[in-house]
Formats: structure tokens, C-alpha cells, sequence
């Protein structure tokens, strides 16, 4: 005869051994330390001690997820930023994330990120950056021996909304599917906004208009005549990029960019050896990457 309480701890037993499978499952964090600091500007490590004082093992920056990024607090993605090195420049197609770190309100109205702007920021008057990014943006594609990149974009109903489109957007052809692939960008090597002392990929978009296949509406928004985006990129490891947006050379938020098949084929060989094509100029300063021991 079953005890009455039998179904009931049973079930909780289940739950358990659920709750239990989910933590092993759980990939491991990884283990990246950072200079200290707090709210003062003065409290900052330069980014050069930065780089040299807490070098990062390529096992570690194996272990970095998009959520683990996104519990970081800017500085501290400013502090791994420093560190990274601009790899090779992509080709092919990346999944995006919008990247707002803690600490963040969580919610940038892209009429405020704007500023000076005035006749754009009405136009994007009560528009999130959370909501255009979820709706509208799937990531890039890059076509590296053009040197141009294009974004993936799924929904256009936001910007249809307040008048941001006009007509149907031409469709293009990628990866066997139909997809809007707009708001162009040129690649190249350049400075980045943040840290000097090496070069980034570089996506820029103020002279979109110049790219094949431009559409005026959307297209011009991301342009000289619109936000004047410039986004940088730097390799976290091959297959996989954090990236800073800039609005007329104005911080605006971070994002990944990431390719699981690049990163499944290359990730072994880069813990081991810390090895990647570097298109860039990696700078004067001679980048610490600790790599696995050798058997």
C-alpha cells in the first residue's frame, strides 16, 4: 500500500534531481581578474598596466559567454576590451546581441543616446535600444574580401512605424535564405575610440551611402545623414567578438558577435597555442595571453 505523502516526495525528488542536472550543466565562469576600482575616474588603471599587470589564460577566455559578459559592469568590459587583440576580420555570418551591462538601467532611449541630433532624436522619440535590438537586429554579415559588412535585420515593423521605411526593402539572397540584409557598413583597421594602443576592426557606416546596393530608407539612419555609426570589434576568440557601438564618436552601448562553427573548429588549437591571424596592428605592446601547458 503506497504512503500518502508517497506521490508528493517523489515529486520533489524529481525536482531535485532536475535542479541538480541544470547546475551540472551549468558551464563554469570564467576566471578573468580585473584592476581594482570605484566611481571616481582617478580610481582607473591605465589600460596598458591594465594589459600588463592581469594577463588572461586562453583557457579562461575559452569559457566567456554572452552572459557572462552581460554581468559585468562597464568598466570591467572596458578592462577586458584592453586586452583583446582585433584577430582576423570576420567573413561570414555572426549572431548578434545587444550587450547593456549591469549596473545599467537596462533601458537606453535611443533619442537620448542621440543627443545633439535633434531632428533624429524626434524621429526615435520613446524608441528603446533593448526593443529595436530584439526586434529588428539578428547580427552582421560580414564579406571580408569586399571589405563590406551588412546587417541581418528579421523585422522592420519598429521603423515602419514612425515612418523610418519607405516602400518594401529589397530582400537579398544569404546562406540559401531571403533575408534583408541592410544597413551597410566599410571594413577596415583603425583606431579604437577606446584604447590606442592597438588597432580594432572597424565598421563604418558614415559613408553608407557610397556601398552597392544601399537603400536610402532604412539605410541612411546608420549614415552621415542619420546616427553616424561607428562600431569597433575585437577578438574574445576566433568565432567570437565583443564590440563597441559608437553615435557621432559618442559611447553608446556594447555587443557580440558570434559564429559556433568557427568556434567549434578553432577553439582546441587556440588554447593551446593563443595563435590567430592578426589583420590589425596588434600595437608596441607586447599582448601577455597565458596558454595551456604543454603534456
Amino acid at each position: 500500500m503506497r504512503l500518502p505523502h508517497t506521490d508528493s516526495l517523489r515529486t520533489g525528488l524529481i525536482t531535485l534531481a532536475a535542479i541538480a542536472l541544470a547546475a551540472c550543466n551549468k558551464p563554469e565562469p570564467p576566471n578573468i581578474a580585473f584592476a581594482p576600482y570605484d566611481n571616481t575616474y582617478a580610481s582607473k588603471l591605465d589600460l596598458a598596466q591594465v594589459d600588463y599587470k592581469y594577463p588572461v589564460a586562453t583557457s579562461e577566455l575559452a569559457k566567456i559567454t554572452p552572459d557572462y559578459l552581460a554581468a559585468l559592469d562597464q568598466e570591467q568590459l572596458d578592462q577586458l576590451y584592453a586586452r583583446l587583440t582585433a584577430g582576423p576580420i570576420p567573413d561570414g555570418a555572426f549572431d548578434g546581441r545587444i550587450l547593456l551591462p549591469r549596473g545599467s538601467s537596462g533601458k537606453f532611449r535611443l533619442s537620448e543616446i542621440v543627443g545633439g541630433f535633434a531632428g533624429m532624436a524626434l524621429h526615435l522619440k520613446g524608441l528603446v535600444v533593448e526593443d529595436i535590438g530584439e526586434a529588428l537586429w539578428r547580427g552582421k554579415v560580414f564579406f571580408r574580401e569586399e571589405r563590406v559588412l551588412r546587417n541581418r535585420i528579421d523585422d522592420l515593423s519598429v521603423l515602419k512605424k514612425i515612418g523610418l521605411v519607405e516602400g518594401e526593402p529589397k530582400k537579398m539572397s544569404y546562406g540559401g535564405k531571403e533575408t534583408w540584409l541592410l544597413f551597410p557598413a566599410k571594413l577596415y583597421c583603425g583606431q579604437s575610440l577606446l584604447d590606442g594602443r592597438r588597432e580594432s576592426v572597424i565598421i563604418d557606416y558614415f559613408f553608407t551611402d557610397e556601398i552597392p546596393g544601399y537603400q536610402e530608407k532604412p539605410d541612411f539612419l546608420a549614415g552621415r545623414r542619420g546616427l553616424r555609426v561607428r562600431d569597433e570589434i575585437r577578438m574574445i576568440r576566433p568565432g567570437f567578438y565583443l564590440g563597441r557601438a559608437y553615435l557621432d564618436r559618442g559611447f553608446a552601448l556594447n555587443f557580440t558577435l558570434y559564429d559556433q562553427a568557427t568556434d567549434d573548429k578553432a577553439r582546441d588549437d587556440f588554447v593551446k597555442t593563443g595563435k590567430v591571424q592578426e589583420d590589425c596592428w596588434p600595437g608596441t605592446q607586447a599582448r601577455v595571453l597565458l596558454t595551456a601547458a604543454k603534456p
